[in-house]
């Protein structure tokens, strides 16, 4: 069951759901979701000497990709075709009973604007900043703002506790995330 705007809040209270920085809830809580905002690190790829991404080969993705950080409040400027990497400001952690999925903003997608492309759920046990995968769809530079309200969660009940939370799961790539993390998909290759 999707959690409501009361439900949001009394898990918040209760510790199933944590965010710091503490949410300003009359801007951030819709009726069943809760607006999350640009964080100040992105990652894109850099120029490489590879014609394609093979992702057998044992290469490092995090030695083609550059970090970018600005200011808190400046200003990002998504090109046509860009694909970044980029995070929450907020931090976030669900109780073993607990999903969360990550939704970007209509207004966003109304300018071409993809706020996460792909794998928008966060498991059970889940703590860290959301890492969106950010595209321009549009003919037309967009810029961003670091601050921005960028995307929103919804929270749903498993129908009970999970056996193995996201962070005790054997081979998690991503929990605890501070900062833009490059795809670790290579890595099941060397199984």
């Amino acid at each position: 069951m999707i959690l409501s705007d009361k439900d949001i809040k009394r898990y918040i209270k209760e510790g199933k759901i944590k965010i710091k920085p503490k949410p300003n809830i009359k801007e951030q809580l819709g009726p069943c979701s809760l607006d999350l905002h640009l964080g100040n690190i992105f990652k894109t790829f850099r120029p490489s000497q590879y014609p394609y991404l093979d992702l057998k080969r044992s290469t490092n993705f995090e030695e083609l990709m550059e970090e970018i950080e600005v200011k808190d409040g400046a200003p990002f400027i998504l090109q046509p075709k860009d694909f970044i990497l980029a995070m929450t400001r907020e931090e976030f952690s669900l109780s073993d009973d607990l999903m969360a999925r990550l939704d970007g903003r209509s207004s966003l997608g109304r300018l071409g604007i993809v706020v996460h492309s792909t794998a928008a759920r966060f498991d059970p046990g889940w703590r860290g900043k959301a890492v969106m995968e950010l595209g321009n769809l549009g003919i037309m530079p967009v810029v961003l703002y670091s601050g921005m309200r960028i995307c929103s969660l919804t929270f749903e009940t498993l129908s009970s506790s999970c056996e193995i939370s996201y962070l005790k799961k054997k081979g998690q790539k991503y929990g605890r995330q501070k900062s833009p993390q490059a795809s670790k998909i290579n890595q099941e290759f060397k199984k």
